[in-house]
C-alpha cells in the first residue's frame, strides 16, 4: 500500500512574508487615515462657523442690528439649533461684527479677510 502525502498548502515562511507585507501596509495607512480624519473635522468646524456667521449677519440685516448687538441666529439655522462641533467642543456666537469662535481653537477659526 502506497501512501501519498498531501503537499498542498503554505509554508511558514510564506505566511510570515504575507503577514509582514500586511503589517507594512497598515503602518503606512493608519497615520494617513488619522490625518485625514483630523483635517475633515477641522473643515466641518470651519464650515459650521461660516453658517453661524451667516445666520448672525442675516439676523442683523432683518432686525436692523448694529455692531455690538447680541443676535439670535437660531431661527436662521437648520432645526433652530447651533451645529454640533465634531470634536465635542462648543461654539460661541458673539456679538454682531465679531466672528463666532470654537472652543477647540487653533485652526478651528474663520479665516481673516482683509478689508
Amino acid at each position: 500500500m502506497i501512501l501519498h502525502k498531501n503537499k498542498s498548502g503554505f509554508t511558514l515562511v510564506e505566511i510570515m512574508i504575507v503577514v509582514a507585507i500586511i503589517g507594512l501596509l497598515a503602518a503606512i495607512a493608519v497615520p494617513n487615515f488619522i490625518q485625514a480624519r483630523t483635517t475633515t473635522r477641522t473643515n466641518i468646524c470651519v464650515n459650521n462657523l461660516r453658517l453661524i456667521d451667516a445666520a448672525k449677519e442675516q439676523w442683523a440685516m432683518e432686525n436692523n442690528g448694529d455692531t455690538g448687538d447680541t443676535p439670535d441666529p437660531l431661527p436662521y439655522l437648520r432645526g433652530n439649533v447651533l451645529p454640533t462641533e465634531p470634536q465635542s467642543g462648543s461654539y460661541t456666537v458673539g456679538v454682531v461684527g465679531t466672528p463666532p469662535t470654537c472652543s477647540i481653537g487653533g485652526t478651528h477659526a474663520l479665516p481673516v479677510v482683509a478689508p
